[in-house]
């Protein structure tokens, strides 16, 4: 995702993502910031937090962006995900909200 027409925060966060750093990952998220994965939804850095380490640990994903969409303030990444769960590799979609300060607001994996 060479792309620089991608929010910034989204390259931190794919990258840190593959690199399994939550720490380095929950910087791109703002205050407040909501995800939904999996029919389940997170809201603030203790409940994403939470779920990044427990998904990390079971699942060692990693993430190759294939494709990004910006439309009406959201940005869309089509990925390749891999690994230690059943029908890995799959293909997901992210969907990222951001704030003003540029890091996620919310983000939507389906």
């Amino acid at each position: 995702m060479n792309d620089t027409a991608v929010p910034a925060a989204l390259h931190r966060y794919f990258d840190a993502q593959n690199r399994h750093d939550i720490d380095t990952l929950m910087d791109c998220f703002a205050p407040g910031a909501e995800v939904r994965d999996e029919g389940n939804t997170y809201s603030g850095h203790d409940a994403i937090r939470g779920w990044k380490e427990e998904t990390s640990a079971k699942y060692k994903v990693t993430v190759t962006p294939l494709a990004t969409a910006r439309n009406e303030g959201i940005t869309t990444v089509t990925a390749t995900v891999a690994g230690n769960f059943p029908g890995s590799p799959a293909e997901l979609r992210y969907r990222f909200g951001l704030a003003p300060d540029g890091r996620i607001a919310n983000l939507a994996i389906s």
